[in-house]
């Protein structure tokens, strides 16, 4: 009996958590335009285009210096993210840079840190899914060190997570539901293991040349 009553314990606690985390992720968005800083950052993923798009309108607004769009698949070419971006040519050609190398969030981070530190900068506007912002400030967080690079987090509203009963819709509870499992086994890494991105190869931690 003891054990079933700590399961249930553990399973209350976690169901709070789960709308608790629904919550933060529901009024992050519609977010207000940040602080001017000195690059963007967006990270790929689902609804990639709202995203891009995004972060093209910050630069637009010149809000920040340059763009990264972290995450790009290796079979698009960079007219089809300007096409996806709907940038105008003179501003993506000058101010836009492709990232190829990052496969997931832990990529992301790792790829946005080398170019934060190839262009010497110490402040980034990071765009991506509503959502995936708490994992994704995380994981940034760990290779990122604050006050070094401050960031400033500019979510894209998703849709379908926007009403209130997001739970009745099986996608959407889906995507909750997985996505606040990986955001605790981050938190759970970073908190037990102290493992992740930001034991950074050697290589990352030299200055630019």
């Amino acid at each position: 009996m003891k054990s079933v009553a700590t399961f249930l314990v553990l399973a209350l606690i976690w169901t709070a958590g789960l709308f608790a985390f629904a919550h933060r992720v529901q009024q992050s968005t519609p977010a207000p335009l940040p602080a001017p800083a000195d690059g963007i950052v967006t990270l790929t993923g689902a609804n990639s285009n709202q995203r891009i798009a995004a972060a093209i309108a910050l630069l637009e607004r010149d809000l920040g210096n340059r763009v990264l769009v972290s995450g790009v698949n290796r079979e698009a070419s960079r007219e089809d993210i300007r096409t996806v971006s709907r940038a105008v040519r003179r501003l993506y050609d000058c101010c836009v840079d492709l990232g190829f190398t990052a496969a997931d969030t832990v990529g992301n981070a790792r790829e946005t840190a080398e170019w934060a530190q190839a262009m010497r900068y110490r402040s980034l506007i990071v765009v991506t899914a509503d959502y995936h912002m708490p994992r994704a400030m995380l994981e940034l967080r760990a290779v990122l060190r604050e006050p070094e690079v401050s960031l400033h987090p500019y979510p894209v509203p998703t849709p379908s997570l926007k009403a209130r009963g997001w739970w009745r819709s099986p996608r959407a509870a889906r995507l909750m539901v997985v996505e606040y499992s990986k955001y605790l086994a981050i938190l759970g890494r970073e908190a037990v293991l102290g493992l992740g991105p930001r034991d950074r190869d050697p290589a990352q931690q030299k200055a630019p040349t």
